[in-house]
């Protein structure tokens, strides 16, 4: 199957800068793709690429399998929203719609989410929340039934909540034949919705992975309390020591963790825990 979103070897350097490092990501229809990186890492300017408010230096972007500089049609088939939307300060949620709906000769389905995401219709932008101003902009990204949501930090200042409800509208739009491109910094949220992911770090992919790749990393948190100070401390290539205090330790290893459990079981030991660390503990080890 071709994918809906190509990304190939793209290179953009701003002065200086060099913002991107041979981008290549693959997205394809019907998933929800999440795209994580830490602040400056390079996410949003991938996704300007991407919707060509900016061209790369190199490289290659197909979007509904054509070449979006070339095609700038395809926009139509895109709900996009963007980290800072920008939304007209004297217009209410209902204006906002409707010129939308002009554009995109849309029917008047959008309006069912102002309900959905409790949002006033009548209230001006410059009286909005952060919150309100973030339903608006998802609103916005939905209408004209488009193939391809691309979406950043579409979640950002709502609560619980409606975070809950955007979901259902994600998982619904899927189910329907759509495809999700997200970006976000919250963990939960991507482990809940995408089923494959990529990380980027200074400019440069540093993971792509389905989740389930990423839980068979196999990382662990081993804790342990020793009866009696002057334990010999485990080394290993697959070991990290994150904390060591007194009678205490707390080891982070990715691999198997029988060889550790036998060399610890050596001391006097009054306690032992092993978890599986958590999937920000495991990206946290690509934002490294």
């Amino acid at each position: 199957m071709q994918p809906v979103i190509s990304l190939s070897s793209i290179c953009k350097r701003f002065g200086h800068k060099q913002a991107l490092k041979n981008v290549s990501i693959a997205v394809t229809q019907g998933e929800i793709f999440g795209f994580l990186g830490p602040n400056g890492a390079g996410k949003t300017t991938t996704i300007r690429c991407m919707m060509d408010f900016i061209r790369p230096d190199a490289g290659n972007i197909e979007i509904l399998n054509k070449v979006i500089s070339n095609n700038p049609n395809i926009k139509q088939s895109i709900g996009y929203f963007a980290a800072e939307n920008q939304l007209l300060e004297k217009w209410n949620a209902k204006q906002h719609i409707d010129f939308y709906r002009y554009v995109k000769q849309a029917d008047k389905s959008a309006y069912n989410l102002l309900n959905e995401l409790d949002l006033d219709a009548s209230m001006p932008v410059r009286h909005m929340s952060t919150g309100n101003r973030q339903k608006l902009g998802f609103i916005l990204a939905l209408i004209g039934n488009p193939r391809l949501l691309i979406l950043d930090e579409p979640t950002r200042g709502l609560d619980p909540l409606l975070q809950n409800e955007v979901y259902k509208i994600l998982k619904d739009y899927v189910a329907g034949g759509g495809t999700v491109f997200i970006s976000s910094h919250n963990l939960n949220e991507v482990e809940y919705l995408c089923s494959n992911v990529a990380v980027i770090r200074e400019g440069r992919i540093v993971a792509d992975k389905s989740l389930a790749d990423i839980h068979n990393l196999k990382t662990y948190i081993i804790s342990v309390t020793f009866k009696k100070a002057g334990f010999k401390i485990p080394k290993a290539n697959n070991i990290q020591i994150v904390n060591e205090d007194g009678l205490s330790l707390s080891i982070k290893l990715q691999g198997d963790v029988t060889p550790l459990l036998k060399e610890l079981s050596q001391n006097e030991l009054i306690d032992i825990e092993v978890t599986h660390a958590s999937l920000e503990d495991v990206f946290m080890e690509f934002y490294k």
